[in-house]
């Protein structure tokens, strides 16, 4: 039975592949909302954000593939790895990862290649051998990733309460929060209508505890990333 299964996986192999792992996402610096911009946030929504992602090309799955008897492409994402002429290199990640499941005589897998002439994915093992399936429905995407370079700064709104409002700063790290460096500050408007932290300058409009209206003034300082 084992020497069937061998002989029926030679069948369906497709030649060596090489995968190729040349590929850099692009940085994408991120301060919003926009300066001089008027904007409502209630209770717990971000009034500003400013940070740094990636990114990455990726091909998504709506549904499972089977590749031969050997692979299972689960539903999700597949994150670019790398390209050259005729096919892109890819692997399960992001924010919502696909996977590769073998066959248990199958060999072990190490990357996924999509072919840029046409709809065929090919799972690619250990020995640069190629499993493939034509006419595959999926869809190329651009999806954000954080790495473990990102980073993000925010101030949340959390109410009023008489004459003062209450402002949170969170800092985030490869979306993981830093809680050393969060911190809740009052401010008494009866003072002054603009407030601050961290270079980040708002002017509330209006406030209440259930939402605030506010223009944007100045985003935060940048940051050492």
């Amino acid at each position: 039975m084992r020497w069937i299964l061998v002989v029926l996986a030679a069948w369906t192999l497709s030649g060596c592949i090489t995968p190729s792992y040349n590929y850099r996402p692009d940085t994408v610096n991120l301060s919003e909302p926009p300066l001089e911009s008027v904007n409502t946030a209630f209770v717990g929504d971000v009034l500003l954000r400013q940070g740094k992602y990636r990114e990455h090309e990726a091909i998504y799955l709506p549904s499972k593939v089977d590749i031969s008897w050997s692979y299972d492409l689960q539903r999700g994402l597949y994150l670019k790895q790398g390209e050259d002429d005729t096919k892109e290199t890819y692997l399960p990640g992001g924010n919502e990862p696909g996977s590769i499941q073998k066959a248990g005589l199958a060999d072990s897998w190490k990357a996924l290649v999509a072919d840029k002439r046409k709809p065929t994915l090919c799972v690619v093992t250990m020995i640069n051998a190629a499993v493939c399936e034509n006419d595959v429905t999926f869809e190329r995407r651009t999806t954000p990733v954080l790495t473990d370079d990102a980073f993000q700064q925010t101030l949340i709104y959390s109410g009023r309460v008489g004459n003062k409002i209450n402002i949170g700063y969170r800092e985030f790290s490869n979306n993981l929060a830093r809680p050393a460096f969060n911190n809740d500050v009052e401010y008494d408007l009866s003072e002054s209508r603009i407030i601050g932290y961290k270079g980040a300058r708002i002017e509330v409009l209006a406030a209440t505890n259930e939402k605030i209206e506010y223009r944007v003034l100045q985003n935060f300082n940048r940051a050492e990333y």
